[in-house]
């Protein structure tokens, strides 16, 4: 029997790490193939997003779906379960941009990318 001390330790265990949240996020504008996801997220091997994209897969959030095509296409998305993740990862995406604004009222050199203008 498994056991945990804290709730967020069965959410860490599901969604924790450097890419999972990323992951949820993407996928929660749409449909996306692994090419797509590995664009968006900077510095992510193929082989680590495919593990990731795995174990969210066997953790009930994403759904794969592989067309039997030549060259083959595979396609990821949210599960039902996986859209109730949303929550969580608004919240850390609202966390993270007050952070982000706080850390420059600080003098610190940092800039969110997704909030430049398109000309820069």
């Amino acid at each position: 029997m498994k056991q945990y001390n804290l709730g967020i330790e069965a959410t860490l265990e599901i969604i924790g790490g450097k890419w999972k949240a990323l992951i949820i996020c993407l996928l929660m504008s749409g449909v996306k193939r692994t090419s797509e996801l590995q664009r968006n997220i900077h510095g992510i091997s193929q082989k680590v997003l495919i593990q990731q994209l795995r174990e969210l897969e066997k953790d009930g959030l994403v759904s794969r779906h592989v067309y039997q095509q030549m060259p083959p296409k595979v396609e990821y998305s949210l599960t039902e379960y996986g859209v109730t993740a949303n929550k969580i990862v608004e919240v850390m995406c609202s966390w993270g941009k007050e952070n982000i604004q706080m850390r420059q009222q600080r003098g610190e050199d940092i800039v969110l990318l997704e909030e430049m203008p398109p000309d820069h």
